[in-house]
């Protein structure tokens, strides 16, 4: 019995490694809000230099996310102390209100593209920062506490071409 639930854990473990995944991480929210003033930081190094790569924004919301798309601000810095900044929008509900991305339950994950390609030219220490930049339709000042971001990550990954 011993052996067999051994195996059974020793498969799932290699069926679930992705070998294209070079960093992941992430980090939860206060209460599942996200303060328009915390940056969430994510700092990595050892990336290889010739490979290109992909990178993407992973974001768990819940039902209490009240808006159907999101907008992001992320700051990428070099270790030559360049940092390039982009805006994004993305889509995180159907026209009918359904939560897109993976999961059971009340939780929902997003990969969104944000860097396609990307070589990284030099090794040293990368700074990713990301912020949400979301207002009300009408309205100047932008959400203070955004609800129903539970969490905030990226992965890079290995791009094949």
């Amino acid at each position: 019995m011993r052996r067999v639930l051994l195996s059974i854990v020793v498969l799932v473990l290699l069926v679930s490694c992705d070998s294209s995944i070079v960093k992941t991480g992430f980090k939860a929210t206060t209460n599942g809000s996200w303060n328009r003033d915390n940056k969430v930081e994510f700092n990595f190094t050892e990336l290889d230099t010739i490979q290109n790569h992909h990178i993407f924004i992973n974001l768990r919301n819940d039902n209490t996310f009240p808006y159907s798309n999101l907008f992001l601000i992320a700051e990428l810095d070099y270790p030559n102390g360049e940092t390039i900044t982009d805006t994004m929008e993305f889509i995180m509900a159907q026209p009918d209100g359904t939560w897109l991305g993976k999961g059971y339950g009340s939780i929902k994950e997003n990969k969104l593209w944000y860097k396609e390609n990307i070589v990284f030219p030099s090794s040293g220490v990368y700074t990713l920062r990301l912020s949400h930049a979301m207002r009300k339709n009408g309205e100047v000042d932008g959400v203070v506490n955004l609800e129903g971001i539970t969490d905030v990550g990226y992965e890079i990954v290995k791009s094949n071409e």
